[in-house]
């Protein structure tokens, strides 16, 4: 294919435009890492940028000393393993049948669910239903209030509305029911869509601390978010920190750092696994109807 000159011109500044934002959005991830991985004197005389100076992973050794954030880590792996497939379930039980043209009552349905994207009752109402339903200092508080995004069902109903429907009227005939027709038609047919929600769900529990913040205070039930919360605030909650010899040798910076990198590459590990189904997913979700 022959491009013109303008058109080249174009492609050259798109990809000028979309290098810088890489820039903007990777150097950041680098000088946080440099920075737990320098000694105290170069962070001190502020020498480091994007590559570490001095290398030394002191910072990461007494991170990973504190058996409460290695804990926080694997809990909050637990947490998002099961946020992420409760969630999927329901988003799927909730788009297959506000997806079918036949539902009796589809239009009101839509717009009470549409109506919870823009308005809520607020942190204190939120804060007393909890509290009155006794999911405070409980598991299940990280879970349920967050097991559906309006957002993300809507793409998956959008994407279900695409699927030919002579696919379900061909099965019906063949005497297969609702729970057939999802399972072995829909379902295999959304595997693009499916796996991108599960990283928007996924990527979504991980990151939160929010109504950890909240709802709870037993220290069993710390999000790594919630832990890096706090020691960023207050290092003095690591308790392995607490010795005087540890402030000469690590300073604070590093030990933010180290923490920021601790509880941000393990998410980042799982977007080359599902890369191929990203984009994809995300557009023809969102763009057929």
């Amino acid at each position: 294919m022959i491009k013109s000159k303008k058109t080249k011109t174009a492609d050259w500044i798109i990809v000028i435009v979309a290098f810088l934002i890489i820039c903007i959005c990777i150097f950041p991830v680098l000088n946080v890492m440099a920075v737990s991985l320098s000694s105290n004197s170069a962070i001190t005389n502020n020498k480091v940028f994007l590559l570490p100076v001095e290398f030394t992973t002191k910072a990461y050794s007494y991170v990973l000393s504190d058996a409460s954030v290695v804990k926080s880590l694997f809990f909050t792996a637990y947490l998002t393993l099961i946020c992420t497939v409760i969630s999927m379930i329901i988003t799927t039980f909730c788009a297959y049948p506000l997806a079918q043209s036949k539902l009796v009552g589809k239009r009101a349905i839509n717009i009470i669910i549409i109506i919870t994207m823009y308005f809520n009752a607020g942190i204190i109402p939120d804060y007393i239903n909890i509290k009155n339903l006794n999911l405070l200092d409980n598991f299940w508080v990280l879970v349920i209030p967050s097991c559906l995004s309006v957002f993300n069902m809507i793409i998956l109903k959008t994407f279900f509305r695409s699927i030919p429907e002579s696919l379900k009227e061909s099965a019906k005939l063949d005497g297969a029911s609702h729970w057939t027709i999802l399972s072995r038609i829909y379902l295999p047919l959304s595997t693009p869509v499916l796996a991108t929600l599960a990283l928007f769900y996924a990527v979504g529990r991980w990151n939160g601390f929010q109504d950890a913040l909240f709802y709870i205070s037993n220290r069993n039930l710390y999000t790594i978010q919630l832990k890096l919360y706090q020691i960023v605030n207050n290092l003095s909650s690591i308790d392995t920190h607490a010795e005087a010899n540890v402030v000469t040798m690590v300073t604070s910076e590093s030990m933010k750092a180290a923490t920021v990198m601790f509880a941000t590459v393990p998410i980042l590990l799982i977007y080359p696994w599902l890369q191929r189904y990203f984009i994809e997913g995300a557009t023809i979700g969102a763009v057929k109807g």
